[in-house]
């Protein structure tokens, strides 16, 4: 008997254990062997659940049962579900988790704990909710260096801007709607100020490079600022814009970004709407690899979560395979300012200002944008900024 227990009973807590109890006669004959979930850990009390009997609120209650060889942590934020999981690890605890926070700030520190005690520490679900990429990651793809991942790594913001160009909403109103449909928290701020993504994109970064970038630290903008006429004239050029995570590991170092994009309708990115999630893959020797799916949601990420366990059940005899990953230093990092990519610029008025690069101008009302025909640098898009002065709207990298 493999006894589980599960830390935090919210929305993706109470998925897993709906996932583990309602599909445990197909898991347990997969697995060839019996699980039971001992213990599950919250501050509340939940008197009408079928999981009542089981509902602690002392960590140390699991902690310090040897019983305990499966631990998922599902509690969101930083603290306490880093030093939880910490000291399940050092107890010799498996541990999966859905939290991209803590992955993405202590990923290097709990993958070495998990190698020093002959453990696993596993986190398909903090990527992509149900989508399975991190795995593929490891395993399927550890043949091929990776050379870029672009993604659509955050459902509540790709669903306002689906609103946006479908429906015409504008960004106050789709994301009221998407609150008043649960996609999106009263306090947006991670979600829509590209937080989020950009702790997603560094852990595939990580995956890719072996290399784990601080999210504070790479470049991050959100879609706030993104108006009606913008999507627009997007679609003048037949592009749609997308809240796009992004790294490259080129001969340069290693680049990671978020921020909104022109995605051409020749990108499979493009084509992804609503509250679903796709991530693009880069390879030397597959090519290009597209994983699509419900990026957030109860049991498509609690489904994630339980891959995990049933990953660790079943190779509980093998000695564990373990994540390599370093604090990536500045001598790992590309030069942000040297990163190049074609650019959308978008006028106030009707005329294409002297002086820009050679491209595809296009006339939407009032306003006016030109795609580059050559990628141009973050340097040298700044330095055009700064001479266009009023003239110029906004600026979008086009993927």
């Amino acid at each position: 008997m493999i006894n589980i227990a599960l830390l935090g009973f919210g929305v993706v807590g109470s998925g897993t254990a709906e996932v583990l109890t309602e599909n445990k006669a197909l898991i347990e004959r997969r697995l060839g062997c019996e699980y039971n979930i001992k213990y599950i850990l919250d501050l509340r009390e939940f008197p009408n659940s079928p999981f009542a009997d089981v509902i602690v609120h002392d960590f140390d209650t699991i902690l310090n049962d040897k019983e305990v060889t499966v631990v998922a942590e599902m509690m969101g934020g930083s603290h306490p579900a880093y030093d939880f999981t910490k000291a399940c690890l050092l107890a010799g605890k498996n541990v999966v988790t859905s939290n991209k926070e803590v992955v993405s700030t202590f990923g290097v520190e709990l993958c070495r704990l998990a190698r020093e005690n002959g453990v696993r520490y596993l986190f398909e679900a903090s990527v992509g909710g149900g989508i399975p990429i991190i795995r593929p990651l490891i395993n399927d793809l550890s043949s091929n260096k990776i050379n870029k991942i672009s993604g659509i790594l955050n459902g509540t913001t790709n669903y306002i801007l689906t609103s946006m160009r479908d429906n015409g909403a504008s960004f106050a109103d789709a994301l009221k709607t998407a609150q008043q449909l649960g996609y999106a928290e009263a306090n947006p701020s991670a979600d829509v100020d590209g937080i989020d993504a950009a702790r997603k994109i560094v852990i595939l970064a990580a995956l890719a490079s072996g290399k784990l970038i601080d999210p504070k630290t790479i470049y991050t903008e959100g879609i706030t600022k993104i108006t009606l006429e913008e999507t627009a004239l997007a679609q003048l050029f037949g592009y749609t814009i997308k809240l796009i995570g992004h790294t490259e590991i080129g001969e340069n170092g290693l680049v990671a970004m978020v921020s909104p994009r022109m995605v051409t309708s020749s990108n499979p990115l493009c084509r992804i709407d609503d509250v679903f999630n796709g991530v693009l893959v880069d390879a030397n020797m597959v090519g290009e690899v597209m994983f699509y799916g419900p990026g957030a949601g109860k049991l498509p990420t609690a489904s994630a979560v339980v891959a995990d366990i049933i990953d660790i059940i079943a190779n509980r005899d093998a000695d564990p395979k373990p994540i390599v990953w370093e604090q990536a230093e500045c001598g790992d990092l590309g030069d942000f300012s040297e990163y190049a990519c074609r650019r959308m610029f978008i006028f106030n008025g009707t005329d294409i200002p002297a002086g820009m690069p050679e491209g595809t101008a296009k006339v939407h009302g009032s306003m006016c944008a030109l795609v580059t025909a050559e990628a141009i640098s973050e340097k040298q898009t700044a330095e055009l900024v700064k001479t266009l002065g009023d003239k110029l709207a906004s600026v979008y990298r086009v993927l």
